[in-house]
Order: structure tokens, then C-alpha cells, then sequence
């Protein structure tokens, strides 16, 4: 038996446009014990969920989203049109981090969430443990970034239940005693560098694992949460 949490990366993201409530909510059906996302702030100080800073990517046009108001965000359409052509065109918004947690109360109470600090400000920080705490998710919570001055801030500050990552990919390391866990990517996992992160003795968040040989690694390598763009090999493994 395997006590392994389940995380659909920025929802389910395989199948749905990434970082929006309908990849959320399959994620939700899916019966996944988690799921991740990526917070950033408008230029009117909205929290806004989306992987990239650039909407290029997944609305199809350029620019940063702190340089637009929400309303101009609300205007933009994530449906990825790169990996899912026309096939969700129209169909999805940018959601603020509000209607997720909406989303996640009504579906799924008990649902854990990651959330990954993608603006870089003590601002950002503010702002998103704000709104969990309204919604009363604070504790149900992993807070991720790439950035060890958040990583510290939101231990130091609100002492979160943090996950950073390995140092050479953090800017502005500070250490790992700000982090309760470390989150390793599969090519981590699958070097011998995985070995030398594992004898730190901290959890590990394993991402991500979209086939089951992967899934199998990771178990074998002692990983404490899974992220998978596609849970559903996941979710068998687990299972079983």
C-alpha cells in the first residue's frame, strides 16, 4: 500500500487547456487527490492563473500579464492553440485564483492544491495567502517557486508548508531549511542525482509522470507526491 498523493499538473492538462477550470474541474472528475497551479498578478493586482507570464503561448498574443488589467485578460482565450488547434477555442477563460477556489469548495472540499508562486513579489505572496485563507484552504495547501527569497518569505512569514526545488534550479537561493519538501523533475529522478537529493531526508514531490514506467520509478524512488500532466497511469499504479 502506498500512501502517494495524486496531483494533475496544472489540472488535467493532457486532455484540457492547462491552468483553466475546465482542465481543474476533469481534474476534480478524475478523482485526483490534488492539483497544481501558477499564480501570477495583473497589472490591477488580480491573482491570475497562468503557467507563462507571456500569454503567447496559450492565448495566442503577446504580452506580459502584469502589463494588462484584468479586463484585458478576461478578453484573452487559453485554449492552447499549438497543442489542442480550434478544438477549445472560445471555450475557456484566464480564471483568477477566486474561481478556482470556488470551483474547488463546490466540487471538492477536500481537494489539496498546489500553488506555485509564479511572480516573484512578497506582493504575489500576499495576495494568494489572502484569498486561501478567506476560503479557509490555507492548510490544505503546497507552495511552490523556483525562487528561494519567496520560498523563505512565505516560510518566514506565514509559515507555509513549502516545496523548493533543487539549488542549481532556484534563483536567489537561500538554503534548503526554508523548504519542507523538494520537488524533483523526472530527469532528476532518473539521474543519479535523485540519490543524493533523497539522502537530504525530505519529502519528495516527483513531477511528471505521464506513462507507467515513469509512475513505477518514482515509487521506487521514494516519492511522497506524484505530478502527472496525464493522472491517469498514475492513478492505476497507485490503485493497484
Amino acid at each position: 500500500m502506498y500512501n502517494i498523493v495524486v496531483e494533475g499538473h496544472r489540472g488535467f492538462c493532457a486532455e484540457y487547456p492547462e491552468n483553466t477550470l475546465l482542465s481543474f474541474e476533469k481534474a476534480i472528475e478524475l478523482g485526483v487527490d490534488a492539483f497544481e497551479f501558477d499564480v501570477w498578478l495583473s497589472k490591477d493586482k488580480i491573482p491570475v492563473i497562468m503557467h507563462d507570464g507571456d500569454t503567447k503561448r496559450t492565448c495566442g498574443v503577446p504580452g506580459h500579464l502584469r502589463d494588462k488589467t484584468f479586463a484585458e485578460i478576461r478578453k484573452l482565450c487559453p485554449s492552447s492553440p499549438l497543442k489542442f488547434g480550434d478544438k477549445y477555442e472560445g471555450q475557456v477563460k484566464v480564471p483568477t485564483l477566486y474561481e478556482v477556489l470556488d470551483l474547488m469548495i463546490h466540487k471538492k472540499p477536500s481537494m489539496k492544491l498546489g500553488v506555485e508562486i509564479k511572480e516573484y513579489t512578497e506582493e504575489c505572496v500576499d495576495i494568494t495567502v489572502a484569498a486561501l485563507k478567506e476560503y479557509g484552504v490555507f492548510e490544505a495547501c503546497w507552495f511552490y517557486a523556483f525562487n528561494g527569497r519567496i520560498i523563505r518569505y512565505l516560510k518566514e512569514k506565514y509559515n507555509a508548508r513549502t516545496m523548493g526545488y533543487p539549488d542549481i534550479q532556484m534563483g536567489e537561493f537561500c538554503g534548503y531549511e526554508w523548504s519542507d519538501e523538494i520537488g524533483l523533475s523526472m530527469m532528476f529522478v532518473k539521474s543519479e542525482l535523485c540519490a543524493f537529493y533523497r539522502d537530504k531526508g525530505m519529502p519528495m514531490h516527483m513531477y511528471c509522470a505521464d506513462n507507467e514506467a515513469d509512475v513505477k520509478l518514482c515509487i521506487e524512488q521514494g516519492a511522497s507526491l506524484i505530478t502527472a500532466n496525464d493522472p491517469r497511469p498514475l492513478m492505476k499504479i497507485v490503485k493497484e
